[in-house]
């Protein structure tokens, strides 16, 4: 696919900002409306961060990795980039949406690319049930914390708590608890993506629990729902000896 009109955009770091005027000089400046592709100069904060940001843009993300961690992101060559783009693979994300009611009565939605967590906000371990689809699964989880991740975000925090990892493309989810008490013996679950999870913090004034939508916070949460939102596609470009999908596959030998 030819793309000409590119859109930048960089993280603050000195090193991200001196690519960013190098790239902009050299292959130009389309504005967020004009443009056909955003390529994101950063690491995989950023990424997130502007997918987040340039959801209503529907457009097309590649990007180049000049941050700490570059998961997401392509290998950053200042040569040839039209080429590049012409060149890369297209792949598909369907976000977490994330329903959180809080005690003072509000309701918070917010997307997730990667996961939704919920971690206890004191000293107190957190008291959390589960429902999926309706149903009871797990009357009471005594945990630090709870996450259910997407394909893309297995190899991420849910990887740290020693979820699954799951290959892009299995339409599945990683319900991981953080840290779990009781049930002593339970580890997760893998879900179909389809699958609506429902969590209620029991003794929410003594035990408070936040819920995180990749880095957007709700604080002294009461429910959190969370289901896939497949009305919305995410659209990442990669490198065709660089694939999201051979990387998530490489982590599980690592």
């Amino acid at each position: 696919m030819k793309l000409d009109r590119i859109h930048f955009v960089a993280s603050p770091s000195e090193h991200a900002q001196s690519a960013f005027r190098t790239m902009r000089a050299r292959y130009g400046q389309a504005t967020l409306e004009e443009a056909e592709v955003i390529v994101a100069l950063g690491g995989d904060g950023f990424m997130l961060r502007t997918l987040h940001r340039c959801l209503s843009a529907d457009l097309p993300v590649y990007g180049m990795k000049l941050g700490n961690v570059g998961f997401l992101m392509n290998r950053y060559h200042e040569d040839d980039l039209e080429q590049r783009l012409e060149d890369a693979n297209m792949v598909e994300l369907a976000p977490l949406c994330m329903l959180a009611a809080t005690e003072a009565g509000s309701e918070v939605r917010e997307l997730a690319i990667n996961e939704v967590s919920l971690l206890r906000q004191m000293n107190q371990a957190a008291h959390l049930r589960i429902f999926v689809n309706g149903s009871v699964k797990v009357e009471e989880l005594v945990c630090d914390g709870v996450l259910v991740a997407t394909a893309a975000g297995s190899t991420a925090y849910n990887l740290s708590a020693h979820g699954p990892i799951l290959p892009l493309g299995t339409e599945a989810l990683a319900l991981t608890p953080i840290s779990p008490f009781r049930p002593r013996r339970w580890r997760g679950a893998v879900l179909p993506s389809s699958c609506h999870v429902r969590f209620e913090v029991m003794d929410n004034y003594k035990r408070p629990v936040s819920a995180t939508a990749d880095a957007q916070e709700v604080r002294n949460v009461v429910s959190v729902d969370v289901f896939q939102e497949k009305s919305i596609k995410l659209k990442l470009m990669f490198d065709p000896d660089h694939s999201l999908e051979d990387r998530i596959l490489d982590e599980q030998f690592l």
